[in-house]
């Protein structure tokens, strides 16, 4: 019982460190943390992963707010929509196999971790790409959202630097508010869902607004752009696991 709460915190404190320092990678862990290490089924997973990351997030905004990397105007909009889509799209998740919904987790995964790997860090403008460009990304991202339970930072921040346009460092603090509000809008899509467990709920929040704080704090010290390549190859390598695994329980390897 003991050991379980010792891994439950340090993983709860990893997660918001990651959201707090790269302002994304909550949500890549927090799934199949929950479901490998904790134990819970992919749907009560997506769930309580929306709780988790969206209240680290929250905090993590709220310290990048203090040294001045948000840009309001563009986490509100891409936020905005983002809702939309998150809440339209959550009831999707439910129409689909556990095993078939964490190897879809798993390819977008790999996708998103080859390209942190092999694309070299933009070093975004000033946001002047327009508000379609926004409006658009950040419906994709809501839809990612509330599909399949991830607070989306790890596609948010490219897209924020990429297409809005912003710098890296205001591209992480915006971030997070943008996840806070996706996270919200997702859960509140999955309330008719399998019951999620509020102590392991509890653990994970409490280490990791720790962690968040953590890590907003490091940002003044660490580029995020350096640790990108080692978080990259991290999350390829759970991606590969998560597609074995599946594949073999589904019996197609």
């Amino acid at each position: 019982m003991f050991e379980q709460v010792l891994v439950d915190v340090l993983l709860g404190f990893t997660i918001g460190l990651s959201l707090g320092l790269l302002g994304g990678g909550g949500s890549i862990l927090t799934v199949p943390a929950l479901v490998y290490v904790v134990g819970q089924s992919p749907q009560a997973a997506v769930t309580a992963s929306l709780v988790i990351v969206g209240a680290n997030s929250a905090m993590g905004a709220f310290m990048h707010r203090s040294q001045g990397t948000l840009n309001w105007k563009v986490a509100l909009t891409f936020g905005g929509v983002g809702m939309a889509a998150a809440y339209l799209a959550a009831g999707w998740s439910k129409a689909i196999p556990s095993d078939v919904l964490m190897m879809l987790f798993a390819v977008l995964m790999l996708v998103v971790g080859l390209f942190m790997m092999l694309k070299p860090t933009p070093l975004g403008g000033d946001g002047g790409r327009g508000w379609l460009v926004t409006i658009l990304s950040g419906a994709g991202v809501g839809v990612l959202t509330g599909f399949l339970g991830v607070g989306g930072g790890f596609l948010i921040v490219p897209a924020l630097v990429m297409l809005v346009g912003l710098p890296m460092r205001q591209a992480v603090g915006t971030s997070l508010v943008v996840i806070a509000m996706n996270s919200l809008a997702g859960f509140l899509g999955h309330l008719d869902g399998p019951p999620i467990d509020l102590r392991v709920v509890a653990i994970f929040v409490t280490a990791g607004l720790t962690g968040a704080f953590v890590g907003a704090r490091l940002t003044r010290f660490v580029k995020p752009e350096h640790l990108r390549k080692t978080f990259a190859a991290f999350v390829i390598g759970l991606a590969i696991f998560l597609l074995v695994d599946n594949l073999n329980k589904v019996g197609w390897i």
